[in-house]
């Protein structure tokens, strides 16, 4: 006897799955904002021993501290990440034709740039103060707009070059380099003082949260 074949279930759709990832983001996010704004112990005791404990090595490591500083300053800053966008985006109208796509790509950029100004302004969380900063930063501190826009940019040019099938070698590289400076913007950011491990966390989860939304959005829409 041959037994019935069963149709494995369809996978879901690429829409689908970025709406609900965008959700599950964005509602982990909206959860971490809340915590923020309610003082919650735990995550302010976390937070103390994190900033004091990075904080006392900055000090003691003073090469260390100018190599973040010249990371966080000139190689992971929110102009030349909105920079790299802006490249990204004339290669796609000069060598792809891709108008629409570029324009979805600037524009979700300056969204990234409007939603955490508003929300920094919403929060008004205060940065560390230090009696000896290595550092200084400016506006609020939740949530952080360096790791923020840096997942952003990264998060849409990675989904850009698979969409445009690039060479394998290049798309390793682009992951590697992508991995490296998302998580290391964030980490020079809790070296340098400025920000609380937090910020970081949340800078990471809505900038992925506004990633998966603007996937969904170009996805659906998309002439």
């Amino acid at each position: 006897m041959h037994s019935p074949s069963v149709d494995s279930p369809p996978a879901p759709s690429p829409y689908r799955t970025a709406l609900r990832a965008a959700l599950a983001l964005g509602l982990s996010s909206l959860l971490l904002m809340l915590l923020v704004l309610a003082e919650w112990r735990p995550l302010m005791s976390v937070d103390g021993d994190i900033a004091r404990t990075t904080h006392r090595w900055a000090v003691a490591d003073p090469d260390v501290t100018q190599v973040c500083r010249v990371l966080t300053d000139w190689v992971w800053d929110p102009l030349v990440m909105r920079l790299l966008c802006a490249v990204v985006a004339v290669w796609l109208v000069w060598r792809r034709g891709a108008w629409w796509t570029a324009a979805w790509l600037v524009t979700t950029s300056a969204v990234g740039t409007v939603v955490q100004q508003v929300m920094k302004a919403a929060v008004g969380r205060a940065r560390p103060v230090w009696p000896d900063p290595v550092d200084s930063a400016h506006y609020a501190a939740y949530p952080s707009g360096h790791a923020l826009t840096a997942v952003v940019a990264l998060g849409l040019v990675l989904w850009i070059l698979r969409r445009e099938s690039v060479s394998p070698a290049l798309w390793r590289a682009a992951v590697a380099v992508a991995a490296v400076s998302a998580v290391g913007v964030g980490l020079t950011r809790i070296w340098l003082g400025v920000h609380w491990a937090s910020d970081v966390l949340g800078g990471w989860l809505l900038g992925a949260a506004l990633v998966a939304l603007a996937i969904a959005a170009h996805i659906r829409w998309r002439p």
